[in-house]
């Protein structure tokens, strides 16, 4: 049978915590599976907002979201999509959803199938810098007992700088701050893996 991927374990652990009427933000929207996840989950009256920096990635996310509105299934919660690095989450999200947020998921890496950026010469990629900027932003915006989903990908290239920075963010959590959970095959090294962080 064998075991859940990260990506369904980080929707698993995100589902349990954010329940109808949330708040919950996907800091790396891409091709828009987590946000629509994330969309299902809170239900009509909930509220995601949903971050990339290409607009290609949004684009997707729209049509994706756009199918998903007209077939049958849950109704979806309301979904502002925000041409920004997650970084900006704290100064995009507005101030009254502060300390209310119940699931923020990051899927780090890049856009499978994407195209290169602008003077690029492969595709955009998330950043140690920005993302442990966002990993902070999101740690602030949480409630108590919220949830922060964070997929790694140290197998492509510069994802293990990523990797490493990530690491180093989670093992310097104070305690007091969240626990956090690591999901991982240990015998592969260069495969995606998951912590996922419970603010106290």
């Amino acid at each position: 049978m064998g075991f859940l991927s990260v990506l369904t374990m980080a929707q698993r652990l995100a589902a349990e915590r954010t329940p109808p009427g949330s708040i919950a933000v996907d800091a790396t929207a891409g091709g828009g599976v987590d946000t629509l996840f994330l969309a299902r989950t809170v239900g009509p009256g909930g509220r995601v907002y949903a971050f990339d920096v290409q607009e290609e990635a949004l684009s997707r996310t729209r049509a994706r979201l756009a199918e998903a509105a007209n077939g049958a299934g849950a109704a979806l919660g309301d979904v502002t999509l925000l041409r920004a690095g997650h970084e900006e989450m704290s100064a995009r999200i507005p101030s009254e959803a502060h300390g209310r947020v119940r699931a923020v998921m990051f899927n780090l890496g890049y856009l499978p199938g994407g195209t290169a950026g602008e003077g690029a010469a492969g595709p955009v990629i998330t950043k140690p810098d920005t993302t442990v900027a966002a990993l902070d932003a999101a740690l602030g915006l949480l409630a108590p007992g919220g949830i922060a989903t964070i997929v790694v990908y140290p197998g492509h290239d510069g994802g293990q700088d990523e990797a490493e920075s990530v690491d180093a963010w989670v093992a310097a959590l104070p305690d007091e701050a969240a626990q956090a959970v690591l999901y991982r095959y240990p015998k592969r090294p260069s495969s995606p893996y998951l912590y996922a962080l419970e603010k106290k």
